[in-house]
């Protein structure tokens, strides 16, 4: 008996390395009409364990290594026959070495999700085939999540789990679910997402940009904050290449909507030339945010 607990351990062991991801899910349920709200409930549950309890890589990762995410469904409208239609916020962040900071790399809005749950059933996935909306959703966002993680730490690093996204969507297109398709009236969806991040050549440098700007950039700060801040100065005039390209595109958008904030905050202990520069490139890129990038023009 206690051979077997020793293996069990081990087998338990290795399996908790092996998953990557922390992702929390909150889900809005004020807007349905549901009385039994047990049901979302359980969806939190199973939403969870699909994306915190599989293997998605065949690397390990210690439990401190896991990637951390949010995912914020808001449910606007749910039948009693178990179909919904739901908004999806995804947030993903990243430690920065040698500090207790954590930075976001991803906040994309998803605005049209519709899935139908069914209690105590499991969530089945397949890569190579659409089997349900909800698991191609989830494994969708969760090989998004990943491959920008390893972006941040190699240069295209995440290439391998961007190949995936993307068979994830050419097999959910057959299924005729929004979202999926190359819609001109809604870009903000998963096909320009990851049409942008891996099949467009025009925006493959925000990718060295997510490099420059995390593992070259804000990893150094505490190091040598002159050459990091020239890294992201980089990293920024790379998005903003991309976008005088092919402005507003949903890879620039959801780069800035990610590291916006932050860079706003961040240059300000950076030297004025560079401030300058930096402001100029993000009154280009993110015009509606000028007022919040000026600030860092104040001494």
């Amino acid at each position: 008996m206690r051979k077997i607990a020793v293996i069990l351990f081990l087998l338990l062991s290795f399996s908790s390395q092996a998953q990557e991801l922390n992702f929390t899910v909150i889900i809005n349920s004020e807007r349905s009409n549901l009385q039994n709200t047990d049901i979302f409930n359980q969806m939190k549950t199973s939403f969870e364990q699909f994306l915190n309890g599989r293997s998605w890589t065949s690397n390990e990762f210690r439990p401190e290594e896991r990637i951390k995410g949010n995912l914020l469904i808001t449910i606007n409208e749910a039948t009693t026959v178990g179909s919904f239609s739901a908004t999806v916020q995804v947030q993903t962040v990243r430690p920065v070495y040698g500090t207790n900071y954590e930075t976001l790399l991803l906040n994309f809005a998803d605005r049209n999700w519709n899935f139908e749950f069914i209690e105590s059933q499991p969530i089945e996935f397949n890569r190579f085939t659409f089997l349900n909306n909800i698991s191609s959703l989830l494994a969708f966002y969760a090989n998004i999540a990943i491959g920008l993680d390893y972006d941040s730490f190699e240069s295209r690093g995440g290439n391998s789990f961007f190949a995936v996204a993307n068979d994830i969507v050419n097999n959910a297109q057959q299924s005729g679910r929004a979202g999926w398709g190359q819609s001109n009236s809604d870009r903000r969806n998963r096909f320009w997402l990851i049409n942008d991040i891996y099949s467009s050549s025009v925006y493959s440098s925000i990718r060295d940009a997510y490099y420059l700007y995390h593992r070259q950039g804000l990893d150094l700060l505490q190091i040598d904050s002159e050459k990091a801040y020239q890294n992201m100065l980089e990293a920024i005039r790379l998005v903003a290449e991309a976008n005088k390209a092919q402005p507003n595109g949903i890879f620039t958008i959801a780069f800035m909507d990610a590291k916006g904030d932050e860079i706003s905050k961040i240059f300000k202990n950076a030297p004025m030339e560079i401030r300058t520069e930096v402001v100029e490139l993000l009154l280009e890129v993110d015009p509606n945010n000028a007022r919040k990038y000026n600030e860092l023009l104040k001494s």
